[in-house]
């Protein structure tokens, strides 16, 4: 999904999406990406640094339930 805002140059993209979740990347003007979580009510922010040391986390996380 690719949307452009009205009062912002932000290209969007879907990474993943669940019934509940959402996870979605926006390419800055500036051109940093910065990445999403929307779980309910609550949305989380991360640039580009931060999403990765993430993924890391979920990843441990993954391999702590197999």
């Amino acid at each position: 999904m690719s949307k452009d805002y009205e009062d912002q140059d932000l290209e969007t993209e879907v990474i993943a999406e669940t019934e509940s979740f959402l996870a979605w990347r926006a390419d800055e003007p500036d051109g940093e990406s910065t990445f999403h979580l929307e779980l309910n009510n609550l949305t989380v922010h991360f640039f580009a640094e931060e999403w990765e040391e993430f993924l890391q986390l979920s990843e441990l996380l993954l391999e702590e339930q197999g």
